[in-house]
């Protein structure tokens, strides 16, 4: 049997005394979903240091080039609950605040002589960090600034100090980095620039933006994409309509906030609520009463269930295919051109959002991995066989862990040979041929209006 401890919730005036339950389900069962420590990990609060896999390899291996996709960090919502009053986060960053880091200050005097950059379109109006002493919607927070100072950080032991990718007299052609158009995606690429590089030379600074979320650049016609999109928004509908407690809690929460049902859940609270849970601040209250944990549970509960099934259908996996095609595409093309022997591009980053990264994972076929946190990092390893110096492997992590041998297309490899690493011709053959296999087509072009019967 498993022990449990159940937390005590003092939320409604419920017993506030910690006491022990009793499961008696057998250890074989899956592990039944904690809403709780699953925000937890969502929240990515930086605590303590952080473990990683990165930059492991048999010493006669030479690493070539690094890329990394990256989530923003912590965000004030996008969203705000009608009728209730917004959560009070301060975006000013402070660095006598928690959470912070030793180089917040120097970053934020670093950020104020930015005008040097070259900032493609849009990117050159947006601030390059936070300072709104009440968070504007979207706004990256002070959270989320440290959670990339730390990922540059953890990625510059690693990559500069360890294993030399960059050297100090690095040149602008070394680094690639694009953006979308939001100031939250610019100041976390900026924040783990800044730890990365310390005190780079902004003359070598080069933001491309990217409008797409999918970093679909000049390849973003696709019929097909959008039709199994609207399908799994279907599937995620049908879900959430099946799932009774989930509509009681929308009832109950509505008649607190005293607005329609409707209303309530077209201002998708989880996103709000999410925001309230990562940074400490009670849920709100009205004269009717006050949104608990019991409602958190039970939507966070509701979204993992859908994360669950999201996965085991093929819906969202065949839309993730042809979304992500262009950027694993870019991305495989670069590495050919670096195992070739260009020395351009070899760090590259991609700051981006969830609807980026989860999609590369599916796609990818790393299914046990969970739906990106804030901040989470997707790198792709690039390495050089010091003894067979024209055989090139790539790594895949994913947060720190090594997922390479999840992809599907290196699944079998794994079991066969004792390589610790992926053949890079395994991730070529993957995007330019096998990933259009299931649509029973030879292209992008022609996955992406094919329609499979």
């Amino acid at each position: 049997v498993h022990l449990i401890p159940v937390n005590p919730i003092r939320e409604g005036g419920l017993n506030p005394k910690s006491r022990k339950r009793i499961m008696p389900d057998l250890l074989t069962e899956p592990p039944a979903i904690d809403p709780v420590y699953e925000a937890h990990v969502y929240c990515n609060i930086p605590t303590i240091a952080e473990r990683s896999m990165e930059g492991h390899a048999p010493h006669y291996f030479k690493l070539v080039s690094v890329q990394v996709v990256i989530r923003h960090g912590d965000r004030y919502p996008l969203y705000a609950i009608p009728k209730t009053k917004r959560p009070d986060i301060d975006c000013m960053l402070l660095p006598s605040r928690k959470p912070s880091h030793p180089q917040l200050e120097a970053f934020i005097k670093h950020m104020s002589k930015g005008s040097a950059a070259q900032m493609e379109g849009s990117l050159s109006s947006l601030p390059r960090y936070p300072s709104h002493s009440l968070c504007e919607m979207g706004e990256l927070t002070q959270t989320g600034v440290v959670q990339h100072l730390r990922n540059g950080q953890l990625l510059r032991e690693i990559y500069i100090k360890k294993h030399k990718l960059l050297l100090s007299d690095w040149t602008a052609k070394q680094l690639y980095l694009e953006t979308t158009g939001k100031s939250r995606t610019l100041q976390s690429a900026l924040a783990l620039l800044y730890t990365f590089l310390p005190d780079f030379d902004w003359k070598k600074i080069n933001m491309r933006h990217q409008w797409s979320t999918i970093f679909c650049s000049g390849s973003c016609d696709c019929p097909m994409r959008n039709h199994y999109l609207e399908e799994e928004q279907r599937r995620q509908y049908s879900l959430r309509v099946k799932n009774n407690d989930l509509e009681k809690i929308y009832v109950d929460m509505a008649k607190i906030v005293g607005i329609p049902t409707r209303q309530l859940r077209a201002s998708n609270p989880i996103d709000s609520l999410l925001c309230y849970f990562c940074h400490n601040v009670s849920f709100p209250c009205t004269k009717t009463g006050c949104i608990g944990m019991e409602h958190f549970k039970v939507i966070k509960r509701h979204q993992l269930e859908d994360e669950r099934e999201r996965q085991e259908k093929k819906l969202y996996f065949l839309y993730a295919l042809l979304a992500t095609h262009p950027l694993l595409n870019q991305t495989v093309n670069r590495l050919q051109r670096i195992a070739e022997g260009k020395k351009e591009e070899l760090f590259v980053l991609y700051s981006a959002h969830d609807v980026t990264l989860s999609p590369v994972l599916s796609a990818l076929g790393v299914t046990e991995a969970r739906f990106p946190r804030f901040a989470a990092r997707l790198v792709f390893e690039l390495w050089q066989d010091g003894k067979r110096p024209k055989e090139h492997f790539i790594r895949i992590l994913y947060n720190g862990a090594d997922v390479t041998f999840q992809t599907s297309f290196c699944r079998d490899y794994y079991k066969r040979s004792s390589k610790p690493m992926c053949p890079l011709e395994k991730f070529v053959n993957f995007v330019k041929k096998d990933m259009f296999l299931v649509f029973n087509s030879t292209s992008y072009y022609d996955a992406c209006r094919r329609r499979l019967l």
